[in-house]
């Protein structure tokens, strides 16, 4: 039975032919117009900035230099298709002033907070607290690692609004930033409201041993939170870009649940009390696992578990998690700080700085083929619903997104 004879009146992406291949879905072509426009509404008599990140910016800002150099793909990208388009056009079609660039140092870390040092293109050094953020409405980051959550803190304290676009690629631009973010939103708040209020979340993951592992969420009824593109009004925001994703805050976790890490070794990582505590190795390098066990030891803040995600949106694999934690089907937890998500983690809570991370852990059939995700199942009172089978969303899931439409 086609996924859509379940509910006729759902968008032919999610068509069971496109669910499966979502590289054969058709998008519109990359409009940047359309994009500023419909996330931020309004745009009129904004001032709007690009950040973008150097291990050397000074070097590499300066009249443009890493244009012309090898490599920097996502600040290319990011001069490409964001500078120039605003200045070709999108600026005065949007009726927004600014558009300059400016690079900050990178943090070598999923949301570490940034250091106030700026360039800008003509070689200026400045302050991000005293130059940037109080003199720009909007800002763009378009950066090697994320900055959701420093900006996310930055823009209450200085009420710009703003969205983060690590990792951009031209897959990204071409899916997942092409989108109607109206329709996005729509379909992120369908699946919030039919996730909301869980008390429970359990995940289980079938090994290629044959073994089943499950991790059990504690969520405590608490109402569900979406990541769904629009920043509109004048309220201090910052959208990630793409978007596309419900998601939790756990106050509990427990079980057991496989680790694929950087270098392809795979382990099996145990929690209790909210916390990763030990990792033991199933396949691949035992020193990768013993680096790992050093550092929950030494800093166990690095384990504690800061967010459950489900993906909204059919998109194609990018290679870039920012695009694909967002894919419907796919799930994913984090470690780290969760305070820009309203969590209790806080930079200051860790050891050292560069510990204070926001550290996501996708699971997805790219990215984690050696285990299946055979079932997702929430638990909301007395209501048991699966919400995932081998990585594609079940009959609960395609019923609430033909909901209200």
């Amino acid at each position: 039975m086609m996924l859509t004879d379940i509910a006729p009146s759902l968008p032919e992406y999610f068509a069971d032919e496109i669910l499966l291949h979502p590289e054969k879905r058709k998008f519109p072509k990359f409009d940047l117009v359309r994009l500023l426009g419909t996330v931020f509404a309004p745009t009129k008599g904004c001032r709007v900035c690009i950040l973008i990140d150097f291990d050397e910016p000074a070097e590499h800002i300066k009249d443009f230099a890493f244009v012309k150099e090898d490599g920097f793909p996502v600040q290319k990208n990011a001069y490409k298709h964001f500078y120039q388009g605003l200045k070709n056009g999108a600026l005065d079609a949007l009726n927004m002033s600014g558009g300059e660039m400016f690079a900050f140092r990178c943090s070598h870390g999923s949301n570490l907070d940034l250091r106030d040092d700026v360039w800008d293109t003509t070689g200026n050094h400045l302050s991000l607290d005293h130059d940037i953020y109080p003199n720009y409405d909007l800002i763009l980051c378009i950066s090697t690692f994320s900055a959701t959550a420093p900006l996310t803190a930055k823009c209450k304290e200085y009420g710009f609004r703003g969205a983060t676009l690590h990792g951009l690629n031209d897959i990204i631009l071409n899916s997942g930033l092409a989108v109607d973010y109206h329709e996005v939103s729509g379909d992120a708040e369908r699946l919030r409201r039919a996730l909301t209020n869980a008390d429970s979340i359990e995940i289980d993951f079938a090994l290629e041993d044959g073994r089943v592992l499950t991790a059990w969420l504690g969520l405590d009824g608490q109402e569900a939170q979406k990541s769904h593109g629009l920043c509109t009004g004048t309220k201090p925001d910052i959208a990630n870009l793409p978007a596309g994703e419900v998601y939790f805050v756990p106050n509990d976790a427990r079980g057991q649940f496989p680790m694929k890490y950087e270098d392809g070794t795979l382990g099996v990582l145990e929690v209790k009390n909210r916390c990763i505590i030990h990792s033991t190795l199933i396949s691949g390098n035992q020193s990768t696992i013993d680096a790992h066990n050093a550092r929950l030891t030494d800093d166990p803040m690095t384990g504690t578990l800061g967010e459950l995600g489900f993906g909204t949106q059919v998109l194609p694999v990018s290679g870039a998690d920012i695009q694909d934690e967002k894919v419907l089907g796919t799930c994913h937890l984090a470690t780290g700080r969760d305070d820009h998500l309203g969590g209790d983690i806080l930079p200051s809570m860790f050891k050292k700085h560069e510990n204070s991370t926001h550290d996501d852990i996708l699971f997805a059939p790219h990215k984690t083929p050696n285990f299946n995700i055979s079932q997702v199942r929430m638990n909301r009172g007395n209501q048991r619903q699966v919400l995932i089978e081998n990585f594609r969303p079940a009959r609960y899931l395609m019923d609430a997104l033909a909901a209200d439409r």
